[in-house]
């Protein structure tokens, strides 16, 4: 695991090697075991190692044999002995045995083509010198992120926008239309991100870039397919699958250990990895904590199992990090217990293993498991459901208006926003005029839902999570924490030949029984004990809701919404009541404070203090 960042402008080479450096430094934290870079008078490349495959031969930038491609690489690519051999028998030379290398004869052998031989996760960065051309590329899935800045004179590319900072012509402004996006979705699912003229690398796309002109193109798409075969024959194949990708996912120089929760999918992982070490985090208080079933689990397999008990404390001060590390503003709560759990892992091994994109494959999210009224109640007719709906809407609040409210609505219109943060309508009622929305939250998902018209609706919010929540999301926050703390983490479930299987198996095996993820637990089951196989999602609790009705905490969060510059965004009078309300116990509203909180800390720390981390 590492980080790259790269640039093309009219600078002279000298100049360039001095930005490149600073770049470089800016994201030490990927990659503080080497650094490498290249330069010429139209690009400059820079790199951090985090040394896990072939550690003394591995550095880079990696060069093709006459120099004219040159290649950084982010990530693993676990089927790189096999593509190195098939590279061989073509006549291509290894001098060699890093994974980083196969990139570069691939790309002489299939041009752009050699990003769908891959396996793995990757953020990969070429210049082809006899084409003048920078290539980029980010995986499948969005494992590895994969940013870009260009404004019509100069281009960067980079594993982390922050390191963008460091090229004198980077211009440093917040783009105006993300806030309210974020504030519906607690984090950016937008392609744009909240830096002017910077954007992502979408999962399954490359981009190139030559004389001044740029083009994104697609090279893969992660869609269902369900093929009608007996119960029997996909969970056979469910069970070979995985149980090849764990080992596949556990190759490396160094020590591989993994991060375990109490429930299925990290204790699978762990059954079938048998790694020395484990790592739990969890929170004071009743239901905010699963060290206990994960040191359980662990003594059942008879591992080493490390855990850390998160105060108030430690999550307040540590935001302002968790932010920065983050590149963007994200309320997903989970990413600081990640950060902590990282941090926690770093002090015994370089590599973790983890759960990630197991829901998503077979099926595992609880909103898919539809039961009791709901599930009868959306039996009705739309029409019919809509025409109920709207003569509740104007009806004084009585018990069940809220439901008849949400199942009146669309599919796309109703499952577009998990995180429960602020509602389309109530978003331009917080934020300042230059901030109001100018298109609706739906029109970013709606297309998604488009392209899966006529599904079950397992199907469709199956389709919604992998290419919309998954990337911009799930992933972005376990690449940014543990790489914040210089750790590789990788995720089995997300493997290239486990998806060419789940994509296949019929939504009537993944939610089944009244349960989710069936499938996937029939095949747990034999090998974890059967409490571990059943047990619901819990994921990262985090008792912020309760800390903000305790006036240190609520003090803390007070000064920052009364601050000038919050101002500048929100009605500070409308944001102080929501707060006051919830300290007061009049409502709940702590995801709507989080999502604000999160935002204004990351204003602060990029555009304030401006202090390096």
């Amino acid at each position: 695991m590492c980080g790259f960042c790269g640039f093309a402008d009219k600078l002279e080479e000298q100049e360039k090697k001095k930005i490149i450096k600073g770049m470089a430094d800016r994201i030490i934290h990927r990659g503080p075991d080497s650094e490498g870079y290249y330069t010429d008078d139209r690009v400059a490349m820079g790199f951090r190692r985090l040394s896990i495959i072939d550690l003394a031969g591995g550095n880079q930038p990696i060069f093709n044999e006459d120099k004219s491609v040159v290649v950084m690489f982010n990530g693993e690519i676990y089927n790189f002995m096999e593509l190195r051999e098939e590279l061989k028998t073509q006549g291509h030379i290894f001098t060699t045995n890093s994974d980083t290398e196969v990139i570069v004869h691939g790309y002489e052998q299939y041009g752009t083509d050699v990003f769908s031989h891959l396996r793995g996760m990757f953020g990969i960065m070429i210049y082809d010198k006899k084409k003048e051309t920078l290539i980029c590329a980010r995986d499948f899935f969005g494992i590895k992120p994969v940013y870009y800045y260009f404004d019509n004179e100069t281009f960067m590319v980079g594993s982390e926008i922050k390191s963008f900072l460091s090229h004198p012509n980077f211009k440093k402004e917040l783009n105006k239309k993300v806030l309210s996006m974020y504030l519906c979705y607690g984090t950016n699912h937008m392609e744009e991100t909240f830096f002017e003229h910077t954007k992502k690398l979408l999962p399954g796309h490359y981009l190139t870039y030559k004389d001044g002109k740029l083009s994104v193109c697609m090279y893969s798409k992660l869609n269902y397919e369900k093929h009608e075969k007996p119960y029997e024959y996909y969970e056979k194949l469910v069970k070979e699958t995985l149980e090849s990708s764990v080992e596949y996912h556990k190759i490396s120089d160094v020590e591989v250990g993994s991060y375990l929760s109490g429930g299925v999918d990290s204790s699978y992982v762990v059954s079938v990895a048998k790694p020395n070490k484990t790592f739990t985090v969890g929170f004071e208080g009743k239901g905010f904590s699963e060290i206990e079933y994960a040191k359980g689990l662990s003594d059942h397999f008879g591992v080493e199992h490390f855990s850390k008990t998160i105060s108030g404390d430690e999550f307040f001060d540590i935001l302002p990090t968790v932010q920065y590390h983050l590149d963007e503003p994200s309320a997903n709560v989970s990413a600081v217990p990640l950060y902590f759990l990282s941090r926690l892992a770093r002090t015994k091994v370089k590599v973790v293993l983890s759960g990630e994109g197991a829901d998503e494959m077979f099926g595992g999210y609880n909103e898919y498991n539809v039961q009791g009224a709901a599930k009868h109640y959306l039996r009705l007719p739309l029409f019919l459901r809509k025409g109920i709906a709207a003569a509740a809407r104007p009806l004084p609040y009585f018990k069940g208006k809220n439901f008849i409210e949400k199942y009146g609505k669309e599919l796309s219109r109703r499952y577009y926003n998990k995180t429960e943060m602020f509602l389309p309508d109530e978003v331009g009622d917080v934020l300042k005029a230059a901030y109001k929305p100018t298109v609706s939250p739906f029109d970013i998902c709606t297309p998604f839902y488009n392209e899966v018209k006529g599904k079950d609706d397992v199907f469709r919010k199956m389709y919604i999570d992998l290419n919309f929540w998954l990337p911009h999301d799930i992933l972005l926050k376990a690449d940014k924490m543990s790489m914040a703390n210089s750790v590789e983490l990788r995720v089995p479930f997300l493997d290239k030949e486990v998806f060419a299987l789940a994509r296949r198996i019929p939504t009537k095996y993944l939610v089944r029984d009244n349960q989710t993820k069936y499938i996937f637990r029939r095949v747990a089951e034999k090998c974890i004990p059967e409490e571990w196989a059943k047990r619901r999602k819990l994921g990262f609790p985090v008792p912020f809701g309760n800390w903000i009705k305790e006036d240190k905490y609520y003090k803390t969060v007070k000064a920052l919404f009364e601050s000038d510059f919050a101002a500048e965004f929100f009605d500070t009078e409308k944001i102080n009541r929501m707060l006051d309300e919830h300290h007061s116990g009049v409502r709940k509203n702590g995801k709507k404070i989080y999502v604000i909180y999160s935002f204004l800390i990351w204003y602060q720390r990029f555009f304030i203090t401006e202090n390096e981390v």
